[in-house]
């Protein structure tokens, strides 16, 4: 069942095209990240998806209803965390999670946000106004959090964040996820990525220029090869291998992962006495997208 969809999203801004053309299918009880640098078009397409700008041209839609027309009757049913927070001063931490989660009609579950507040650390009697920039991210993924949610809208939600709240926000990603929930989330950070969404989008200068699950895209991306042998290696003039160092019989490179098969029939016929490798990451396939390039418009 597709909950998000956007077809051939194109948004200007004057003579700036911030994104060209943007596709993203979001099912139930998906987890999509959607990655990219600060300037790439991520922000943009979310505040098309939220209703808070109208494309130039192209359709989103969310629950089968269009994101421009019915942005109020979508808002009942998604949650949405941006990347800085920013709050009313002279309002507690706590007011605000009831304010927000009254603002969508819904009956706070005051269990739920108990547990949250407790899970991020959170003193929710403290001013806004005296928090940090993590706190206040805080605010915000609990307001989400403990809200019946369809569909929970990510953008960068845990800037600001130490590595002990980023492991509690994963871990809250995935119960909704395991609760059929839906998930768009935006991030620079990739090993989050990796570890909890099913489908990526890889944006650039305001296109997709990669999308599918990971499975989908490794065969993208290069395994990295370290070994020692027991006679010379050639490697220059073999397909698929890349940046190769090697220290006498000691070889270090980098293999297309559907040449693999062949390299590997090749090194052995120098006697391999050491082998390791290295899978693919989205690391990997990103930096092979993203090397020496800059964005334009967030």
């Amino acid at each position: 069942m597709t909950i998000l969809k956007a077809e051939g999203l194109k948004k200007n801004f004057g003579k700036v095209e911030a994104l060209k053309g943007v596709d993203i299918e979001l099912n139930k009880g998906e987890v999509y990240g959607f990655i990219g640098p600060n300037g790439a078009g991520k922000s943009t397409t979310i505040r098309i998806l939220l209703g808070i700008l109208k494309p130039t041209s192209g359709k989103g839609a969310i629950f089968g209803k269009d994101v421009w027309t019915d942005a109020v009757e979508i808002h009942k049913r998604i949650a949405y965390v941006p990347g800085d927070v920013n709050l009313w001063s002279n309002l507690t931490g706590g007011e605000v999670i009831d304010f927000f989660t009254k603002m969508r009609g819904a009956e706070i579950n005051l269990e739920r946000k108990e547990e949250l507040i407790k899970k991020f650390q959170l003193d929710p009697t403290k001013k806004c106004g005296t928090y940090s920039k993590g706190n206040r991210q805080k605010v915000a993924l609990v307001s989400a959090f403990a809200a019946d949610a369809d569909l929970y809208i990510l953008d960068e939600p845990t800037s600001g964040l130490d590595p002990l709240m980023e492991r509690v926000f994963q871990e809250c990603v995935l119960e909704a996820k395991a609760e059929g929930k839906s998930v768009l989330l935006s991030s620079h950070i990739l090993s989050e990525v990796e570890k909890l969404c099913d489908k990526v989008g890889i944006i650039r200068d305001g296109e997709i220029i990669e999308s599918g699950s990971l499975e989908d895209l490794r065969h993208l991306t290069r395994t990295t090869i370290l070994i020692e042998t027991k006679h010379p290696l050639s490697l220059d003039s073999i397909n698929g291998v890349h940046d190769v160092q090697n220290e006498g019989n000691r070889y270090q490179f980098q293999v297309d992962t559907d040449q693999l098969d062949d390299v590997m029939k090749h090194i052995s016929q120098a006697g391999v006495t050491k082998l390791e490798s290295a899978p693919p990451t989205l690391e990997d396939l990103f930096m092979r997208h993203y090397e020496g390039e800059t964005g334009g418009v967030s």
